[in-house]
């Protein structure tokens, strides 16, 4: 029996750091230790596939 899901309620909170760690994280993203960069890709072609998919349907 599949199961409907009507509403999905989704809560963040993003704390940003005090002081210059801001501009560390944002030079590590794009260094071979921090693949944020490459993972958001992945996941906009997989989104990307999944409404092709479903026009085709």
């Amino acid at each position: 029996m599949p199961l409907e899901i009507k509403e999905l309620s989704i809560k963040i909170s993003v704390n940003q750091p005090s002081g210059g760690k801001t501009e560390e994280k944002a030079e590590t993203a794009g260094k071979p230790g921090g693949n944020a960069g490459q993972m958001v890709s992945e996941c906009v072609e997989q989104v990307i596939r999944i409404i092709n998919d479903k026009k085709e349907r």
